[in-house]
């Protein structure tokens, strides 16, 4: 038996993978994201949020799933946000969890950014 537990430990301690699904809500792309974002998950991200040839493009990220985030998501939002703002678009950010909300903050991507407490206000005006 402890060597099963050991096995199950060995395969939690794998990376997480950065699961990216994408839906449309009233014109507005919603990426509902579930996983870690970082330097190894980040490209996944980046090509999601190509909005390129879209006229006034709208995206909302829900952010509820998201287990970790370090410095490549916080460039690749800002990267984002003034793309989608250039294009007459723009980018919330939905339902961050406590910790990813602390960086947001920390670096002050929240001032930035518009971030809502949930996806349904993120959906909203």
């Amino acid at each position: 038996m402890a060597e099963g537990k050991m096995a199950d430990t060995g395969q939690a301690a794998q990376p997480a993978r950065l699961s990216v699904v994408s839906t449309d809500t009233d014109g507005i792309r919603v990426l509902t994201l579930t996983g870690e974002i970082d330097r190894d998950t980040g490209q996944a991200l980046r090509q999601a949020l190509d909005a390129s040839g879209a006229p006034r493009p709208r995206i909302v990220v829900d952010l509820s799933r998201v287990t970790f985030m370090d410095s490549t998501g916080i460039n690749i939002f800002v990267a984002a946000h003034r793309t989608l703002t250039e294009a007459g678009g723009w980018i919330r950010l939905a339902a961050p969890t406590e910790a990813v909300m602390r960086l947001l903050q920390i670096v002050g991507v929240d001032a930035v950014i518009d971030c809502r407490d949930t996806l349904r206000q993120a959906l909203g005006n």
